[in-house]
């Protein structure tokens, strides 16, 4: 009797980039990175509220250190201005790489969760009072809300204590959207995993009155975004799901990251026309244009250069132009790319030739990541589906299911 086939295997989409060395590179730095997460919550406090807080008296010298460190850097950010302001800003909140390639481990590793649509922003409460910036540093809101600390009414413990979130204002229900949460009442979560700081999220959430319908002491409500690991029941409830806000895309969650700041291939950023309104980048008019378009920096050689840590460079200009122009190291500018002139190479994008289209709307913070550029290539040409997704979920629970077969033998 012949044997049974094998399953076959779901199709899996072909990587196109090195976003996977990049997330266990990732992984590695941040185990080995110094543990000073305590100054670094306390100094993006003071950074957000424009005041910074004086250290504390303390025996211990090495936490007088990190708190001088934290003061010194705050007070440095309160003195910034301009571009330099909105970049150190940005700078703060952990901000997802575009998902060019699905990960290979997203049944067993990953959260996801779809994305509310609305402006991202951190929020801190400390003092009676609950300030809200967005990516560029501008203030949102300066309201009284029922975070710890966050208006007169509800002062508990010290008053300097503070709580900081990661949020996304949502204007048609005018709600804060938690996504993550760096730091709860002077307690620092930069050094947690992603999913203690999502447990933490529900479950302190639910010891304030946070939640409730808008008051005079509690302007905005604040809502936790629900959370699925993601397995293909909770991919479906992410993407096809019910949700109170409109959807822009899917984030997934490392469940192994902690909250670094700036980009980092840890966290994703995923989106197709069924859960996203905007999929391909629109120009100044609102319409998609013909050639993909990309935001890249000036520097001071004349290279022009992605958001990434280290740049990405796409191409120069030369002095001429840059002088002509009246250009400035540090502009963000404006290009639009031939898809004849893009290649790739050993999982980067390189472009043969940009051609200037202008200066992007002054309120942005930094130019687009290389990840971002590839993803809106591939959305132009041969974007990652929901179905690749699918895919990648069913291999992953495949791999398992023969590894636990294995073990039993």
């Amino acid at each position: 009797m012949a044997p049974p086939p094998e399953p076959r295997r779901p199709y899996k989409r072909p990587a196109i980039s090195d976003q996977q060395r990049r997330r266990e590179l990732a992984l590695q730095a941040q185990s080995a990175r110094r543990a000073d997460a305590q100054a670094r919550a306390r100094a993006l406090a003071s950074s957000l509220l424009t005041t910074p807080t004086p250290p504390a008296a303390t025996d211990r010298h090495g936490e007088e250190e990190e708190e001088e460190h934290g003061h010194t850097v705050a007070a440095a950010a309160s003195k910034l201005r301009g571009s330099d302001a909105r970049r150190w800003f940005a700078r703060q909140i952990m901000l997802p790489e575009w998902m060019v390639d699905a990960p290979p481990l997203l049944a067993s590793d990953w959260h996801v969760f779809a994305r509310p649509s609305g402006k991202r922003c951190l929020v801190v409460s400390s003092n009676g009072m609950t300030i809200s910036r967005v990516r560029n540093g501008s203030i949102l809101h300066r309201f009284p809300s029922a975070l710890p600390n966050g208006s007169k009414r509800d002062i508990s413990g010290p008053a300097s204590s503070y709580s900081i979130l990661d949020c996304i204002f949502h204007e048609p229900d005018q709600t804060y959207y938690i996504i993550d949460m760096i730091c709860w009442r002077g307690y620092s979560l930069y050094d947690c995993t992603a999913e203690f700081r999502f447990f933490w999220v529900n479950s302190k959430l639910t010891e304030t009155s946070a939640g409730d319908p808008p008051s005079t002491y509690h302007r905005y409500r604040f809502s936790a975004v629900p959370i699925y690991e993601c397995t293909l029941e909770g991919l479906q409830a992410a993407y096809s799901g019910k949700t109170p806000y409109v959807k822009d895309g899917l984030l997934f969650y490392n469940k192994h990251a902690h909250y670094q700041a700036g980009i980092t291939p840890l966290t994703l950023v995923w989106k197709d026309e069924t859960c996203s309104q905007y999929v391909i980048d629109t120009d100044s008019r609102g319409e998609i244009p013909n050639e993909q378009q990309l935001v890249l920096e000036l520097q001071e050689d004349g290279k022009l250069v992605t958001s990434d840590d280290p740049p990405v460079v796409f191409g120069s200009l030369d002095k001429e132009f840059i002088q002509k122009s009246n250009l400035l190291a540090g502009n963000l500018l404006r290009f639009a790319v031939r898809d004849e002139s893009v290649t790739l190479v050993d999982g980067k994008m390189q472009i043969g030739q940009l051609q200037f289209v202008g200066k992007p709307n002054r309120a942005r913070a930094f130019a687009d990541s290389h990840s971002k550029a590839l993803f809106q290539y591939a959305a132009r040409h041969a974007p990652l589906r929901i179905d690749d997704l699918v895919a990648s979920i069913q291999s992953n629970n495949m791999e398992l299911e023969s590894t636990d077969v294995e073990m039993q033998d």
